[in-house]
């Protein structure tokens, strides 16, 4: 029988981010991995791949679309209360054991992880995000970094059009593959899962690529969020956070930085779900450490003042949240505080602009005879 792999095969073109080298081998610099891959075989996220000496990339479909708020992402500083038209591909170069889109990212490494890529053009995409009302196109759900050439190739539809484009990564990036995404990405989320190389390791990558791509990622003018899922007796003492927080801020203390809640999910069921006094420990670490913007995620209603955004200089309340709802907008249209004018580092809008949604919600526009049949993986 036809397997998925063998249709993702063929949904592919050549790729950009790569060097050949002797013998039909080749060189990929899509994610930090750097694969070194032989004819006939792919690199670690298993949808790159060498065949005849040239290296093969996703292309020409979709593993997921879904309609999100910016503020799922999650991007506090960017165009508050936008619509983000969210898409993903398949694979990821790292397998967490709690990955909350395991059925993409997975897709080609678990037998259970079984979908169907509906076949869609760049200009497809970005058509029906404007008809949705999106601002935003975002690369997301399974490793954007592995898919670059295809994100490219739909963030320049989408800069043509006038619409913002984000990247939510697990920012295991190189220098080559963000000097490509650079012309086309406006926002990067970066999830730094721990501050413990050991960790990293045992999620398929290590933790070095990841702070050398947050560095380049602020040195090159990306709108820069960061994410930490924070995970009983993974990665929640006091002493790792402290020095996550300690290394942020010695690229910005202006980088907002998101605490989220993890609860029991794909192959991690023996932690606790995160309660709500450790994302509020976990906030004032990094308040302590000198970030300016902390917030607490996931569990709405349950961490105080984390969810919304203050003035780091007076804290007079600026944007104030419930979950992905904005309740409150008070930014002057400079982007500064009301009330003793400093400026806030962010990318903002005029004046806020409403919501089309605070929850997401998956489009049904695209005509479904486009998805491939659902095979064996």
């Amino acid at each position: 029988m036809t397997t998925l792999r063998d249709i993702l095969s063929e949904s592919v073109r050549e790729g950009e981010l790569y060097e050949k080298l002797d013998r039909d081998w080749v060189r990929c610099f899509a994610c930090g991995h750097c694969c070194k891959i032989p004819e006939g075989q792919p690199g670690v996220c298993k949808v790159r791949f060498n065949r005849g000496g040239t290296l093969y990339v996703p292309w020409g479909y979709v593993g997921g679309i879904q309609c999100d708020p910016i503020e799922k992402k999650p991007f506090f500083h960017a165009h508050p209360g936008a619509l983000a038209y969210s898409f993903g591909m398949l694979g990821c170069d790292l397998h967490c054991g709690y990955c909350q889109n395991w059925v993409t990212s997975q897709a080609l490494r678990d037998p259970a992880a079984v979908v169907g890529p509906m076949r869609v053009t760049p200009a497809q995409l970005v058509r029906d995000a404007i008809r949705l009302g999106g601002r935003v196109l975002v690369s997301t759900y399974n490793e954007p970094l592995i898919t670059s050439e295809w994100a490219v190739a739909v963030f320049k539809e989408a800069r043509a059009a006038g619409l913002m484009t984000g990247f939510v990564s697990n920012g295991n990036g190189t220098p080559q593959v963000l000097e490509y995404l650079r012309p086309c990405v406006d926002l990067y989320k970066v999830d730094l899962k721990s501050f413990d190389d050991r960790h990293y390791r045992q999620l398929g990558g290590r933790l070095q690529p990841i702070l050398e791509t947050i560095r380049r990622l602020f040195e090159m003018g990306f709108w820069l969020e960061i994410v930490t899922l924070v995970i009983p007796g993974f990665n929640d003492s006091d002493d790792e956070l402290t020095r996550l927080a300690e290394f942020l801020v010695s690229v910005s203390a202006d980088i907002p930085w998101h605490v989220t809640a993890f609860h029991k999910d794909y192959k991690m069921t023996d932690p606790e779900n995160t309660r709500p006094e450790t994302l509020m420990r976990a906030a004032e670490i990094g308040r302590r450490a000198g970030l300016h913007y902390v917030y607490a995620g996931n569990l709405p209603g349950q961490v105080g003042d984390l969810e919304n955004t203050r003035c780091s200089s007076c804290q007079e309340l600026l944007i104030e949240r419930y979950g992905y709802f904005i309740t409150g907008y008070f930014l002057t249209p400079q982007g500064c505080c009301p009330s003793c004018a400093a400026s806030i580092p962010g990318r903002w809008d005029t004046a806020f602009r409403g919501q089309i949604t605070a929850r997401p919600f998956v489009p049904r526009s695209l005509r479904r005879s486009s998805v491939l049949p659902v095979l064996t993986s």
